[in-house]
C-alpha cells in the first residue's frame, strides 16, 4: 500500500460560536484512532465584533443585516483558514496526509422566517460559523463535507452500516485512548472525521 494511503488522515470540525473543536483520525476504517485533538479560535481578539457578527447588526432590516455580517464573515474566514492550515501542517510534520475534512454544525435554515431578531441572530451565527469552516477547508484545497448536527446519528448509522450502539461504543473507545476532554463536541467532530475518512479511502 502506498505511503499516502497508509498514512491517510481526516479532520472533523465541530463548529461552535467563535471556535472549532477539531479531531483528526487515521488508521483502519473499522477502528480509526485519534491522532490529534485541538480547539482553535476563528475570531479576532482585537475585533470583538467578529464574535457575534449578526448581533452587531441586530437592529438593521434583514437584508442589510446579512450584508453587514458577511463583511465580518470574510475576516473570520481568513482566520479560520490560517488555523486549519496550521493543523494540517502539524499533521503533515507527523507524517500524515490529510485527505478530507468533515464539518458538523447548524443545518441550513430559512432564517428570514424567524420572527425574533435575537433568536434569528443566534441561528444565523450558527450557520455562519459552520460555513466559515467549509470555506477554510476550500481555502486549503481540502475536500470537505458538511453534516447537520441534528441528523448526524442517522447519517453515521446509515453510511457506516453499523448499529448506532456499536458506533457510539467505538467513539467511546476513541475517547478512552485519547483521554479527556472527550465531550459531545469531540465525539461529533470524530464522527465527521470518520465519515469522510471512509468516503475518501
Amino acid at each position: 500500500m502506498a505511503r499516502a494511503e497508509t498514512n491517510a488522515a481526516s479532520i472533523g470540525l465541530r463548529a461552535k460560536t467563535g471556535r472549532a473543536i477539531a479531531v483528526a483520525l487515521a488508521g483502519p476504517l473499522s477502528s480509526p484512532r485519534v491522532i490529534k485533538r485541538v480547539e482553535f479560535s476563528v475570531v479576532d481578539p482585537a475585533a470583538p465584533e467578529t464574535y457575534q457578527p449578526y448581533h452587531e447588526v441586530l437592529d438593521l432590516p434583514w437584508e442589510q443585516a446579512q450584508a453587514g455580517a458577511q463583511k465580518l464573515a470574510r475576516k473570520i474566514e481568513r482566520i479560520a483558514a490560517k488555523a486549519l492550515r496550521r493543523l494540517v501542517r502539524d499533521l503533515e510534520t507527523e507524517g500524515f496526509n490529510v485527505c478530507a475534512v468533515g464539518v458538523v454544525g447548524a443545518g441550513e435554515r430559512n432564517l428570514e422566517k424567524i420572527g425574533s431578531s435575537h433568536i434569528r441572530a443566534h441561528a444565523a451565527e450558527g450557520v455562519l460559523f459552520r460555513q466559515v469552516l467549509e470555506v477554510a477547508a476550500e481555502a486549503n484545497e481540502l475536500p470537505n463535507r458538511r453534516f447537520d448536527e441534528r441528523s448526524l446519528d442517522q447519517t453515521v448509522e446509515s453510511e457506516l452500516k453499523l448499529p448506532l450502539a456499536k458506533i457510539k461504543a467505538q467513539l467511546a473507545e476513541m475517547g478512552r485512548e485519547a483521554g479527556s476532554p472527550w465531550r459531545a463536541d469531540e465525539k461529533a467532530a470524530a464522527t465527521a472525521a470518520w465519515l469522510v475518512l471512509v468516503r475518501r479511502k
